[in-house]
């Protein structure tokens, strides 16, 4: 409902950008007929319109996102294009003429019947149809948001009916222009020549874009941007409610009465297969089915895998396919190298589905990371579990999933191994998840006043537990916090692991040094650091940087960046 107002309220700030002059002469025309019977079909039929054909353009664009190595150079094209007409009006002219001639047939036969004294209310609509064409190629700038939008979060239901509501905005604004009068049109014209620079230095940035993607610059441009505009205001929404990763949820199960949720959705709208073809419910009729919900910078999801895996090794035989299904928390974790990574780095034998476009997690009405869905051979859900933990009931589910398809699950349990970060937590965890990016976070504690997306020099003062701040020079972002050569982050937790998610912008090795309690960590020190202390970020992922072992205990966690470019997201404790 939020991004429904928002696009409402764009479509309603519409009026004062010049891309709406076009269409004043054809409102205002209709400014002394009555309101019901001409203004409002007008307005409709525009409306309308202008959706329909805005939504073509963004099915086309998320063709070209959703089609990889090809799709991405022909979406470079597209952009290209978009950007050129940006700064050449006479190129958007020649490129649009089919829609503006169409327009312009419809408006000549609805004035000849107004002029013949046979307009009416399906005149009038016919008259709307012809603006909101006339409209579509112009509104370029400020649609261009919605339909990036769109875009990389996957043309839809949704798609369409944001772009209705930012039509249903622009149209009530314009029907409080047509009732107020011709004077709000002398007004919009004002704004013609500030706006064309707008639309000029739009284009600019566009080219610039474009440029940047085709050198193979994009990958730190990505961890600036959320993970689609879409997921990050639902992912935020979802944090702030308390939910995403996952409660465990253990407790006892009556294994040879085991519910039945229905039957399972399938894996439509998934993108990017891994280790696999792309498969669907109905082809994997016959065998037991555990979806597993995972995103790489998960700790929580990490720990799970040697479970997971083991289940896959164990009872592929006997008729279990695993489905890892990644959704994406951040923007980076939607490349597909990273997600390729992360499945060699793990060593996931199953097959794997991007889910970046939240599509299945949808389908499934998944609320948490990690998340382990349990199917029988009939394609219905058996039993569900969240979070990490009852690993020896989940595989006993399992089994007893097998026995029912008349499979034979042999006599002995799954083998486990585990390493780094996929070990299991230990001891008392009193901190929480914690976000440094200023979208989602909380004890930020130092003394200056934060900045929003802009360069300021921070200290650490004295912290108590679950506090944290910054030292040096660092830019606070959304997602995460950019830090200069030199800046420091401290935090003081409570917890035997500390884990941190970080980036490098540039996409080059940024140095970092470790300390806890003031002193080089030795034996506490992570998988991704030396007893010193000192580590490289060489990729968007977490990092293990404290182990501690000796159990949990409150410490001091400080972290010094050697070199420029560091991107910080996000701490996480076990």
């Amino acid at each position: 409902m939020l991004l429904f107002l928002i696009a409402y309220l764009a479509g309603g700030l519409t009026i004062v950008s010049p891309c709406i002059l076009p269409v004043l002469p054809f409102v205002f025309a209709r400014a002394e007929q009555p309101f019901i019977k001409s203004g409002l079909p007008l307005l409709i039929g525009m409306a309308l319109t202008f959706a329909g054909v805005a939504t073509l353009a963004a099915v086309g664009g998320g063709w070209a996102v959703q089609a990889n190595a090809v799709g991405r150079w022909i979406a470079l094209a597209v952009m290209a294009v978009l950007g050129l007409t940006l700064v050449f009006p006479s190129l958007a002219d020649r490129l649009t003429r089919p829609l503006v001639a169409l327009g312009s047939k419809l408006t000549e036969r609805a004035s000849v019947a107004q002029a013949a004294g046979r307009s009416s209310i399906g005149h009038s609509f016919l008259l709307g149809v012809a603006t909101g064409l006339l409209w579509a190629p112009c509104a370029g700038p400020i649609l261009g948001l919605i339909l990036t939008g769109a875009a990389l979060q996957g043309a839809s239901a949704n798609t369409t009916l944001l772009l209705v509501a930012y039509a249903a905005g622009a149209a009530t604004s314009l029907a409080l222009a047509l009732l107020v009068g011709g004077k709000v049109f002398q007004t919009m014209k004002k704004s013609l020549g500030v706006g064309e620079w707008v639309r000029k230095s739009l284009g600019v940035l566009v080219l610039i874009g474009v440029a940047a993607i085709a050198l193979g610059l994009d990958t730190g441009l990505l961890t600036r941007l959320s993970a689609g505009g879409v997921n990050r205001i639902e992912q935020s929404l979802l944090h702030r409610a308390g939910v995403g990763n996952a409660p465990a949820t253990e407790r006892e199960v009556d294994l040879a009465n085991l519910p039945d949720f229905g039957p399972a959705p399938g894996f439509e709208g998934g993108g990017t297969w891994i280790n696999s073809t792309p498969l669907d419910i109905e082809s994997l009729r016959g065998k037991v089915v555990v979806v597993d919900f995972w995103t790489y910078s998960c700790i929580n999801c990490v720990r799970t895998f040697p479970y997971v895996r083991g289940w896959a090794e164990k009872y592929e035989d006997a008729g279990l396919v695993v489905v890892g299904v990644h959704t994406p928390e951040f923007a980076f974790e939607k490349v597909e190298g990273n997600v390729r990574d992360a499945v060699r780095r793990f060593g996931l034998p199953y097959p794997v589905v991007m889910d970046n476009d939240f599509a299945i997690w949808r389908a499934y009405s998944n609320r948490y990371w990690p998340a382990h869905y349990f199917i029988d051979a009939r394609g219905h859900i058996r039993h569900v579990h969240f979070g990490e933990g009852d690993y020896d009931q989940s595989e006993q589910i399992i089994r007893q999933l097998l026995r029912e398809a008349g499979r034979d699950p042999g006599a002995d349990m799954a083998a486990t191994r585990s390493s780094g970060a996929e070990m299991a937590g230990g001891g008392e965890v009193g901190s929480p998840e914690t976000y440094v990016g200023y979208g989602r976070t909380r004890g930020f504690a130092s003394p200056e006043t934060p900045l929003r997306d802009a360069v300021q020099t921070y200290s650490i003062p004295a912290l108590t537990l679950n506090q944290w701040g910054f030292s040096g020079a660092w830019t606070v972002r959304p997602e995460h916090a950019d830090a200069s050569a030199g800046g420091k982050l401290g935090f003081r937790f409570k917890a035997r692991d500390l884990h941190l998610v970080m980036a490098s912008a540039e996409g080059r090795p940024v140095r970092f040094r470790v300390t806890i309690d003031g002193r080089a960590p030795g034996a506490d020190a992570g998988t991704d650091i030396d007893a010193t202390g000192a580590g490289t970020i060489d990729g968007q992922r977490l990092y293990q940087l404290l182990r501690r072992s000796n159990g949990s205990g409150e410490h001091l966690f400080e972290i010094e960046f050697l070199d420029p470019g560091a991107q910080v997201f996000a701490f996480t404790f076990g």
